[in-house]
């Protein structure tokens, strides 16, 4: 598995940089629903939506907060 990826039960990988992609654009702070609502908006897939329903915060100042929850997935 790539540095950096989760892992799903599809076998499937997401890293930082695919989830800062679908979060483009988004006002901070925010929450984590309002992350999963503008990545289905941009056209994220299952995977990405679960990883973002997993992250193990749920309020959010800027994009380093978002990438620092994921990163406590691993």
């Amino acid at each position: 598995m790539p540095p950096g990826a989760v892992g799903s039960r599809r076998g499937m990988t997401v890293n930082p940089i695919q989830l800062q992609k679908y979060l483009g654009g988004l006002d901070y702070p925010t929450d984590k629903q309002t992350l999963v609502n503008k990545a289905r908006e941009k056209g994220a897939d299952d995977n990405v939506i679960q990883t973002l329903q997993r992250l193990p915060m749920d309020r959010f100042n800027s994009p380093n907060d978002v990438s620092e929850a994921f990163g406590k997935m691993r």
